[in-house]
């Protein structure tokens, strides 16, 4: 899988955060993973999903503190549940994963926001992962 596909993955891992309590997300987690590895994904990039997924579950009220501050005149359960999503993932790339150069992240974010969310999400995602970075 490459590594665009493995943040699609995360992506869509993060978005159930919104719709599901804190309690019930390792099991949305097990859920999805299972789906993977039925469809065939490798055991090295469900572990990179899982793990990936996690870190960014566990830190989601910091990420959402910064993404709150960079995002002026829009409080964090303002945006779009699929732009907040992107943003975790993209926020605790920038900030917690030395293995990613920020614009890399920046690019991919954008990109899945041209896939998933409305013409102009794009555009405000790089503006705040932009000052983030």
């Amino acid at each position: 899988m490459t590594r665009s596909e493995l943040r699609k993955n995360i992506f869509k891992i993060i978005f159930r955060m919104d719709f599901h309590p804190k309690e019930e997300m390792e099991e949305q987690l097990s859920m999805r993973l299972a789906e993977l590895l039925e469809e065939g994904t490798k055991e090295e990039d469900i572990a990179y999903i899982r793990d990936k997924s996690k870190a960014i579950m566990d830190s989601v009220e910091e990420l959402d503190a910064v993404i709150a501050a960079y995002s002026k005149g829009w409080k964090v359960e303002r945006l779009g549940k699929t732009e907040l999503a992107i943003l975790r993932v993209a926020a605790y790339e920038i900030l917690k994963d030395d293995d990613i150069p920020k614009s890399v992240a920046i690019n991919e974010a954008v990109e899945l926001a041209k896939a998933y969310s409305p013409d102009e999400a794009p555009r405000f995602i790089n503006g705040i992962l932009a000052k983030l970075a």
